[in-house]
C-alpha cells in the first residue's frame, strides 16, 4: 500500500468567518493572518515512517458548496461572481506555521 493516503480529519472553515460566524471579515491581500482550526481529537496511531499531510484549499466542491471567494450569497451567485483564490502558508523562522498534535503515551 505504498503512497496510500487516508483522510483522518476534514474540517471546513471559511476564512471570512475565522473570528465570528455572526460577522464575516475579509482577508486583506498580502497581509499575514493567523487562523486556528480545531480538528478535534482522533484515535489514530502514526507508525514509524508514516507522514502527515495537511491540505489547505479554497474549495472542497462537491463535498461542500462552491466557494465564490467573494461576499455574495453562495446560493444565488452567478458564474461571474466566482474568483480565483491564492493561498500562502508561511513556514520560516520569522513566519512559522505549525501543527499541534496530542500524544497519548
Amino acid at each position: 500500500m505504498g503512497h496510500f493516503q487516508m483522510l483522518l480529519a476534514g474540517e471546513v472553515l471559511r476564512a471570512k468567518f475565522r473570528n465570528s460566524f455572526a460577522r464575516a471579515e475579509p482577508l486583506v491581500p498580502g497581509k499575514m493572518t493567523g487562523i486556528e482550526l480545531d480538528l478535534r481529537d482522533r484515535n489514530h496511531t502514526f507508525k514509524q515512517g508514516h507522514r502527515i499531510m495537511v491540505q489547505i484549499q479554497s474549495t472542497w466542491f462537491p463535498v461542500i458548496d462552491r466557494n465564490p471567494q467573494t461576499f455574495v450569497d453562495i446560493y444565488t451567485a452567478k458564474e461571474s461572481d466566482f474568483q480565483v483564490a491564492t493561498h500562502t502558508v508561511y513556514r520560516s523562522r520569522s513566519h512559522p506555521s505549525y501543527l499541534e498534535l496530542s500524544v497519548v503515551p
